[in-house]
């Protein structure tokens, strides 16, 4: 099995160069944005955490807490096996967010061994702990391990940014969208840059709520 990633600036153009001779809509999105940020972090139990932590909350919450835990030195599996529920409720946990963090430090994934998995074989370890959806996972894969081929086809900017450069009546479904970028494969991780960049210009120009 060989796995793709995209690890520096220049790999990355070079698959929107590819990606862009397969789909040619992408040229001017691309002279628009330019090569988008890559972003990526060192991944690992504390950046899945920090993940988890942060869903559905606005990023200054969500850093105002995962701070708190820092400040505390609750960002671990032994930390957070020693600590009690109502200390982590303290520093900003909900029940159910510490509920979320417990099952991550119970599954006690193997992160090194990450890397040498397939998408779907990380996509399926990350998903078991409760609180980890597909969405989450993808990021990881993306962000975390630099996979060359994931689109989150159930991301709201990317269906939005997606309708505009495909010409759809309406957003389309995650089916719908992984039906319709099948052919962008192997080139979905620059695809997926693209989109978001284009999306923070769609959303600049119209007052409408995207």
């Amino acid at each position: 099995m060989t796995i793709q990633t995209i690890e520096n600036t220049d790999q990355l153009r070079e698959h929107i160069t590819a990606l862009i001779a397969i789909e040619p809509k992408f040229a001017p999105i691309y002279t628009q944005v330019g090569i988008p940020s890559l972003k990526h972090n060192s991944g690992g139990f504390e950046q899945l955490m920090r993940a988890m932590v942060g869903q559905q909350l606005s990023v200054a919450a969500a850093a105002s807490i995962w701070q708190r835990l820092v400040d505390a030195s609750l960002t671990t599996p032994n930390a957070i096996i020693e600590a009690t529920d109502e200390t982590l409720r303290e520093k900003g946990l909900s029940k159910q967010k510490t509920r979320y963090v417990r099952s991550l430090v119970e599954h006690d994934i193997d992160f090194a061994a990450l890397p040498s998995m397939s998408d779907e074989a990380v996509i399926a370890t990350l998903t078991a702990v409760i609180g980890v959806g597909r969405w989450t996972a993808e990021m990881y894969l993306l962000f975390s391990l630099q996979r060359a081929d994931v689109l989150a086809v159930d991301d709201l900017a990317i269906k939005v940014a997606a309708m505009e450069l495909l010409g759809l009546a309406d957003r389309p479904t995650p089916k719908q969208l992984k039906d319709l970028t099948q052919h962008w494969s192997p080139y979905r991780s620059c695809a997926g840059l693209l989109l978001w960049s284009y999306y923070g210009i769609l959303r600049n120009k119209t007052a409408l709520p995207l």
